[in-house]
Parts: C-alpha cells; sequence; structure tokens
C-alpha cells in the first residue's frame, strides 16, 4: 500500500515538473488561495492516513492467587525505622548516622 502512495506520490511531483504553468496572478478571483487551501488540507488528509498510530495498552493482567497452604498467610511484621551506627563519609567529612529498618 505503501509503495503505491509513494509512486502515485512521484508521478503526481513529475507530472507537476513538467505541465506547463499559465503563471499566477492577484487577480485570479481567489483561485491562488483556494489552490493552497486545498494543498495544504489535502496534505493533512493524506498524512494523517499514512501516520503510524499507536497500539492500544495492553490488557491488564488477570488477578493473582497465592496460595499460602494449610497454615494460612505469614503474621505481618512488626518493622520500624531508626537510626543506625555512626559512619563516617570521606567525601564531606563529617559522621553520619544512616536510617535503617529493624523488623522483630
Amino acid at each position: 500500500m505503501k509503495k503505491l502512495i509513494c509512486a502515485l506520490a512521484v508521478a503526481a511531483t513529475a507530472f507537476a515538473a513538467v505541465a506547463p504553468s499559465t503563471g499566477a496572478r492577484a487577480d485570479d478571483s481567489g483561485r491562488v488561495a483556494a489552490g493552497i487551501a486545498g494543498g495544504f488540507l489535502g496534505g493533512i488528509l493524506l498524512g494523517g492516513a499514512l501516520a503510524r498510530h499507536p497500539a492500544p495498552p495492553p490488557d491488564a493482567p488477570p488477578p493473582g492467587y497465592v496460595d499460602y497452604g494449610p497454615d494460612g498467610p505469614p503474621p505481618p511484621q512488626n518493622c520500624h525505622w531508626t537510626r543506625g551506627q555512626p559512619v563516617w563519609d570521606d567525601y564531606y567529612g563529617v559522621w553520619r548516622r544512616p536510617r535503617v529498618q529493624v523488623c522483630d
């Protein structure tokens, strides 16, 4: 399909280059403006038809099922954040106390 459209575009361009022109004048009662507007609208329609359209988004995956077995789900962990042991930061030349996560 694209080869056919490209061939038609090349043929139209070649015909326009070879065809004799009568010259554009300002008193052609709007024929020049109509030609420009027609070419612009034709280009928009042709460009919209040839443009690649994005693929539709993929469907969401099905909901998962987790089998915890006869014991049931594991108990929730009791975690909290606290300040860790101080470490020396050579880049800034200071002592830092990083945050660490502690789980019971």
